[in-house]
């Protein structure tokens, strides 16, 4: 019989009946409770030994000195991998997409049922996807996609996807790099799902975000009393793993015993648990990713030659959001379109002249942080479509004036430009292409409405589409 696991819960609570009921649920399925009367208690804990082998944190909706949202959103900043779940009355809808937006992964609601608790227990511990009520919009939107239906047509990340999607069907240890925001936990997601280890264990750890001394235990796990703390035998990343692949972000943060461990997981495949006599034979696909070029840390000796060399059997590079501008118009539309099935959210279309915009910003956080400027700009939008003026932030840092943008007094129009660089007019056909382009978009393809406000038919409305070139889901 398999050995049961013994995993860690920190309730934020000072209501003494709930902690002991939350607390004797838990325990029935295997969860160690230890309690936080208040937010100030809980943020110094995460840095105790308990602290540091947590699963899951639960706060209460009222939790004592603070803001459950706030709070929620302090600790995913400084433990960004540990789900966090949110205790909340009937009815607190207002709560819920608070702490949605400030990180949590699912709520329950109180009185507790033991069921929905340990179910939302169990599935934020094994990080499942696309489940509960409640989760980061991040999350729910990012499930896996194919590579076919990965958004980018620049040639460099094209090429990427082509030799990720090569590699997908073998074992080798592949390596990517990329600055923060690009994409490459998108890209291994794929490689995953296109490999013959797809129906098999898919668990990702984030290196940057555990404390280097604990990171050994996290991924090839210990035996009870392998240090002080270790109250109970735990099963690493890896091992929990077997048959499958382990996807290793930030791998430039590793501190060199725990690049030791892997060297031999990829010379021998085994593994050897803190505190075990034994070694293990396990048999894992490791995909790793960096944020920093490793070939330099290499060379300063911050990372080991050997174990650079076995995870970079396949390289990839995803190139930065402003390498691939011509990308940000199908990203924003694509990003749009999956908002607008979340909760508290609609379908909205985005002028040409927003994307001008946005292609114009240089996107230092690259592909995520767009998506997170089009998440703010969808909640405050009050129209059909986003414009500049949802975008003032990164108006300003372009230095461009949004509502000058936005609202052209020139006679320029709305979105559209009359003119070429040179002072010439642009031709007819281009103006006119911009404008059933912007229609759309403020119509939200909406093609009756679209042909009645340029008054124009149906009928004509699409010739002029197949004779421009324009889809009709162009906005």
């Amino acid at each position: 019989m398999a050995e049961k696991l013994i995993r860690s819960l920190m309730l934020v609570d000072d209501e003494p009946a709930q902690c002991r009921l939350v607390s004797a649920i838990a325990g029935r399925a295997g969860w160690r409770t230890i309690v936080a009367r208040d937010a100030e208690t809980a943020i110094a804990m995460l840095g105790t030994q308990d602290g540091m082998m947590l699963d899951a944190i639960l706060i209460d909706q009222w939790v004592p000195s603070a803001d459950s949202a706030a709070l929620i959103a302090e600790l995913k900043s400084r433990r960004p991998a540990l789900p966090v779940l949110l205790l909340t009355a009937i009815g607190s809808n207002d709560s819920a997409i608070e702490a949605m937006r400030a990180g949590a992964s699912d709520y329950i609601i109180k009185p507790v049922a033991a069921e929905r608790l340990i179910a939302a227990l169990s599935i934020a511990a094994d990080h499942a996807k696309d489940f509960g009520e409640l989760q980061p919009l991040t999350e729910k939107i990012a499930h896996p996609l194919g590579f076919e239906e990965i958004i980018g047509s620049a040639p460099a990340f094209r090429s990427a996807l082509a030799i990720a999607a090569k590699a997908a069907r073998s074992r080798a240890p592949v390596l990517i790099e990329g600055e923060g925001g690009v994409g490459k936990e998108v890209v291994a997601d794929a490689i995953h799902a296109a490999s013959p280890r797809a129906r098999q264990p898919y668990l990702k750890i984030n290196c940057g975000a555990i404390a280097p001394n604990l990171l050994d235990s996290v991924l090839f796990g210990h035996e009870k009393d392998a240090f002080a703390g270790a109250f109970d035998r735990r099963v690493g990343i890896i091992q929990q793993a077997e048959n499958g692949t382990v996807f290793l972000d930030e791998i430039d943060q590793l501190p060199t015993e725990t690049q030791i461990r892997l060297v031999r997981l990829l010379t021998e495949n085994e593994i050897q648990p803190l505190g075990s006599p034994h070694s293990y034979r396990i048999d894992v696909r490791i995909l790793s990713a960096s944020n920093t070029d490793l070939a330099a840390k290499l060379e300063s000796g911050a990372f080991r030659e050997d174990l650079y060399y076995r995870m970079n059997v396949v390289q990839l590079r995803i190139p930065p959001l402003r390498e691939r501008t011509s990308d940000i118009p199908a990203l924003a539309r694509h990003f749009l379109g999956r908002m607008a099935s979340q909760p508290g959210l609609r379908s909205l279309g985005i002028t040409d002249e927003a994307l001008s915009l946005l292609k114009a910003y240089n996107w230092p956080g690259n592909v995520r942080q767009l998506q997170s400027a089009l998440f703010r700009a969808a909640v405050l939008c009050d129209r059909d479509a986003l414009t500049p003026d949802e975008f003032k932030q990164i108006a300003t840092a372009v230095g461009v004036r949004s509502a000058a943008v936005s609202t052209s007094n020139d006679g320029n129009g709305i979105g559209i430009d009359l003119y070429e660089e040179d002072g010439n007019l642009r031709p007819l056909e281009e103006i006119e292409a911009d404008v059933i382009r912007l229609a759309i978009g403020h119509y939200r393809g909406r093609m009756t409405e679209v042909a009645r406000r340029l008054g124009i038919g149906r009928s004509t409305l699409y010739r002029k589409l197949a004779d421009l070139g324009i889809e009709s889901n162009a906005a």
